[in-house]
């Protein structure tokens, strides 16, 4: 495995890849929202939403559709760039988690959609705590390639071995001990959601250029590793359509009452 480089290199990676992010990452299916609203115990609609890491603004508009009034977070000029050209009425701040420039108790629900494992924890939580109102919820989640399929396996073993690792591939999975470690008395709860996306192998490979382990690599290390990958995706699916199966990692957690 390569050397991993420092952390910034990684978080500053998505700024040269922001376009092909907008157009190949995976979407979140509607139980990952329908199981949000049975955990926080009230429906998206109407609810003040802050989503911090937006992106590309993917679960923005998501939270959007099922009627919230959300404000999107994101620190990246090219990501909030494509933002808003997808998403040109969708209220957006250049802030990050770990300093939120918002008042207390001023939203419902704070969402971290792909993008809680680039804040410190220690910071971004209590900030977190800090601008929801009372009885609100952080939730965290992540898409994961499934790793109870075998080729998914495969990928991630051949991926491991030739980029390097930013060491942050468990936090979905650790996400809940790492908030209960902080000592803040609050009590995260853990769901998870299967499904699947079919898409081009085009498309699944733009979608694995734009991860940060690969977005670091000079071209010349990047292109051929993609081509190798083109060459094993196509055997795995020969008909050129790949069905990217995911799991949907849910950390939640809630605000106290008072």
């Amino acid at each position: 495995m390569t050397s991993p480089l420092p952390h910034s290199a990684y978080a500053r990676s998505f700024d040269a890849v922001a376009t092909e992010y907008a157009a190949s990452r995976p979407s979140y299916p509607p139980e990952l929202f329908e199981l949000i609203e049975s955990r926080i115990g009230r429906p998206l609609a109407d609810t003040e939403i802050l989503d911090v890491g937006a992106g590309t603004g993917i679960a923005s508009q998501l939270l959007n559709q099922h009627g919230a009034r959300v404000t999107a977070v994101e620190p990246s000029e090219p990501m909030a760039c494509q933002l808003n050209i997808a998403h040109p009425g969708l209220p957006l701040v250049r802030a990050d988690g770990d300093a939120l420039p918002f008042a207390d108790r001023s939203f419902d629900l704070v969402t971290y959609a792909q993008s809680w494992h680039w804040t410190e924890p220690r910071r971004s939580v209590p900030e977190a705590l800090r601008v929801l109102r009372p009885g609100g919820a952080l939730a965290l989640w992540w898409n994961v390639s499934d790793p109870e399929k075998e080729w998914v396996r495969a990928q991630g073993e051949r991926l491991a071995a030739a980029a390097p690792d930013h060491g942050l591939s468990d936090v979905p999975e650790k996400a809940a001990s790492i908030i209960e470690g902080l000592g803040l008395g609050i009590e995260p709860v853990r769901d998870e959601v299967r499904w699947t996306r079919s898409v081009p192998v085009d498309t699944h490979l733009d979608n694995l250029a734009t991860h940060s382990t690969l977005a670091v690599l000079p071209p010349g290390d990047r292109t051929p590793l993609l081509d190798a990958e083109r060459e094993a995706v196509c055997a795995e699916f020969p008909d050129g359509i790949v069905a990217e199966e995911y799991v949907v990692r849910l950390t939640l957690v809630r605000a106290p009452d008072a």
